[in-house]
């Protein structure tokens, strides 16, 4: 792959490689058809997956077919095999609704399935996360994944998420995590787009989560499970769905 079709993975902003994704989409499952990784999304097979990332570059992470990184391929894999998402009559809001499960989710017919965020174009729903707009106890099943990350006042959001889901709902809450952190950083001094990214991963990120992320949510009111999914699989499937082991799912329950 050439070097430069490498520096626009890593450059340009995903909202617009998706967009134009639907042009070479096809000509990379094409080119990329194989068996050695599976993408379980889809279930299509290649003989290797896209590199991908801002500051640090991953190699072989990024499904051809969905666009789908580690983090996508993770919780569908956890949703089909842990929970009853697939089959049971569900309320569910998806925040910033990630291509690779949009239309999938749309078309389940046991989901009441919406949508929000304050820009994507695949939002039902336009709405500030530290102010939805929805009543107490509205919904069964919240997935907002790699979202609070972005957001100043995540403990703000950490509520709205709580006083929205249904007792007995589940909420699923992934961030990019350093587990090697024992306290989450941040620093609102830091404003240099660049500078940024180096040190939390990303231009738009405002903190880098530690291993208390788990305590947050718990004191806002969550009961909060640390699934390590990865445990549960060989080495080979973790290969094979291109995953990244030891990553923890924050499943939270009210």
């Amino acid at each position: 792959m050439s070097d430069l079709f490498k520096l626009a993975l890593n450059k340009v902003p995903r909202p617009f490689l998706i967009r134009i994704s639907y042009l070479v989409r096809p000509f990379l499952k094409m080119y990329l058809k194989g068996s050695r990784y599976i993408d379980p999304i889809d279930g299509k097979g290649f003989r290797k997956f896209l590199p991908y990332g801002y500051e640090n570059q991953r190699e072989n992470v990024l499904s051809p077919s969905t666009l789908s990184l580690e983090r996508h391929r993770l919780l569908w894999l956890y949703l089909k095999e842990r929970t009853d998402f697939f089959s049971k009559s569900l309320k569910v809001l998806h925040f910033a609704p990630e291509q690779a499960f949009y239309k999938r989710f749309r078309r389940l017919s046991n989901l009441e399935y919406t949508t929000t965020d304050l820009n994507s174009p695949l939002a039902d729903v336009k709405a500030d996360i530290c102010n939805l707009p929805f009543e107490s106890e509205k919904f069964d099943f919240i997935l907002c994944n790699h979202v609070l990350e972005h957001i100043p006042d995540d403990n703000k959001a950490m509520q709205e998420l709580y006083r929205i889901l249904k007792p007995g709902g589940t909420a699923i809450l992934q961030i990019p995590q350093d587990l090697n952190r024992a306290e989450t950083f941040q620093d609102d001094s830091i404003t240099d787009p660049n500078e940024r990214a180096k040190i939390f991963g990303q231009y738009d990120h405002v903190r880098v989560y530690g291993r208390d992320y788990f305590d947050k949510l718990r004191e806002v009111g969550f009961k909060v499970e640390e699934v390590d999914f990865t445990a549960d699989l060989s080495k080979a499937e973790i290969d094979k769905y291109r995953l990244a082991e030891g990553e923890i799912i924050p499943v939270c329950y009210k």
